[in-house]
């Protein structure tokens, strides 16, 4: 996808490219599809590369985008790899998109960690945005933490909670994660989390409630050609603690990219210097 709407030629365009705004669910902001389809909804089936190391096992996918928005190509190449060490409660992960289009901003959008389905908070506590006062409306709340209350009632995803990487500042972390809670019980248990490891990759990222909490994040949103590729690298697993996701985090922060082999896998694409 990229900013801007698709009125010029929606009456050309495959229905599954068709992007609606200006409504609860995708909010105001003007974007459109330069191909398709959808891969977590359309792809049906996959052929997963797996790769068993000493003390870890990665599986690999990919899917060729065969839609194309009126005068572009299709044929841009989804990636992943996501990678399950041993003894760890969380896995490395990374999403690349290999671009046989040009684009002023191309992104690719993902859930992360996933959208949460709940009844009145039942089966979430509270939700902590480590970018929280970076966003268009934190609600009052402070230190990244929204109590499940905030999710009562549906809201537009550009209502509150949201951040754009264009209003200028980039978090020294990018945590989305939500506490879990026992719907039986009420008792609250681990937090469930997504890290983006390097923040400045983020485009935007909404975290608003549509019948269900929507944690929508899309990265990339630079300019590309034809050729080029972008990615970005997370981490998502099970926590005990914020503290505890802030130390993971720190100790895996700046990279982009993940590389598997036999002999084992390493992150790279590593960040330095200034964010923009």
């Amino acid at each position: 996808m990229e900013p801007g709407d698709d009125a010029a030629y929606r009456d050309r365009l495959h229905p599954q490219l068709r992007y609606e705004y200006n409504n609860l669910y995708h909010g105001r902001r003007a974007k459109r599809s330069i191909e398709g389809p959808q891969a977590c909804t359309q792809a049906r089936r996959m052929n997963p590369v797996i790769v068993r190391g000493r003390d870890f096992v990665a599986v690999k996918q990919q899917f060729r985008y065969y839609l194309a928005a009126p005068g572009k190509k299709a044929g841009s190449l989804w990636t992943q790899w996501i990678v399950f060490p041993v003894g760890k409660r969380y896995f490395i992960s990374m999403d690349r998109v290999d671009s046989v289009n040009d684009s002023d901003g191309l992104f690719l959008r993902i859930d992360m960690p996933g959208h949460i389905r709940h009844r009145q908070g039942d089966t979430f506590s509270e939700i902590y945005l480590s970018y929280l006062a970076l966003t268009n409306d934190d609600g009052g709340y402070r230190h990244g933490r929204i109590p499940a209350a905030a999710f009562f009632e549906d809201f537009p995803p550009d209502e509150r909670f949201h951040y754009l990487r264009d209003r200028g500042r980039i978090p020294p972390r990018f945590i989305r994660a939500y506490r879990l809670r026992d719907p039986k019980s009420g008792k609250s248990g681990p937090w469930l989390a997504g890290m983006t490891l390097e923040p400045s990759v983020v485009y935007e990222a909404w975290c608003h409630q549509r019948g269900y909490v929507c944690m929508i994040e899309e990265f990339g949103g630079r300019p590309i050609r034809a050729g080029q590729s972008f990615s970005a690298a997370f981490i998502v697993g099970y926590f005990d603690s914020i503290e505890q996701m802030h130390n993971v985090y720190d100790d895996h922060k700046g990279y982009t990219a993940l590389e598997v082999g036999p002999t084992g896998w390493k992150l790279t694409g590593h960040v330095k210097g200034p964010r923009q």
